[in-house]
């Protein structure tokens, strides 16, 4: 890594390489399972300290946000299929990204309980707007997503005539317009009222 030469430009998720005594993860980048990978598009930047290489990642130019692990996002799906729904990334917590990220649920990442019994049709609808939890990176243009938390799951839905959907419990909404229920996986969200009272 230490090799002088043309700057190396690197990608979200990027391995760039052995996380050991003498190579550690700095900004912009994070360790898993000895290597150290990228959390940003950018370039590669090696700081000598005490013997050791701390390694950086800068992005050239305006920083663009991108999802990590960890990160609790907002996406939308937009398939759904027996054993996954697709969607795209729209935001980072309160940050509205500048492009949407692709991400895919998987449905044994759904629930933390039952897994063998997830129906991804059962949880989630094309259009449904959800929260959930960046998983390590494994794919470099696709993120893998998580919703097996109380907190995380569907937050905003439309029933089948385009009405907006109402929690009755952590797994239906009832359509506002005809109050015909669909099964989801609810998110618990915690009204923005409540939450003020709780940080007084």
């Amino acid at each position: 890594m230490s090799r002088v030469g043309d700057p190396l430009v690197c990608l979200p998720g990027q391995r760039l390489c052995l996380s050991d005594p003498s190579h550690v993860s700095g900004q912009g980048t994070y360790e898993r399972g000895g290597y150290i990978y990228s959390t940003l598009a950018g370039v590669v930047d090696i700081i000598p300290k005490d013997n050791i290489e701390i390694i950086e990642v800068h992005s050239s130019g305006k920083e663009t946000l991108v999802p990590s692990q960890g990160d609790i996002v907002t996406a939308q799906i937009h398939t759904i299929t027996q054993q996954f729904c697709k969607c795209y990334i729209k935001c980072i917590g309160d940050k509205v990204l500048g492009r949407q990220y692709r991400g895919i649920l998987r449905k044994e990442d759904v629930r933390a309980a039952e897994k063998d019994r997830v129906e991804i049709y059962k949880s989630f609808r094309p259009g449904d707007v959800i929260l959930a939890r960046v998983l390590p990176i494994t794919e470099a243009h696709t993120y893998q997503l998580s919703t097996a938390e109380n907190e995380l799951g569907v937050v905003t839905a439309h029933s089948e005539h385009g009405g907006l959907m109402v929690p009755v419990s952590w797994t239906e909404m009832q359509c506002s317009r005809t109050f015909v229920k669909e099964a989801r996986k609810v998110a618990r969200v915690v009204p923005e009222t409540v939450q003020k009272e709780m940080n007084k």
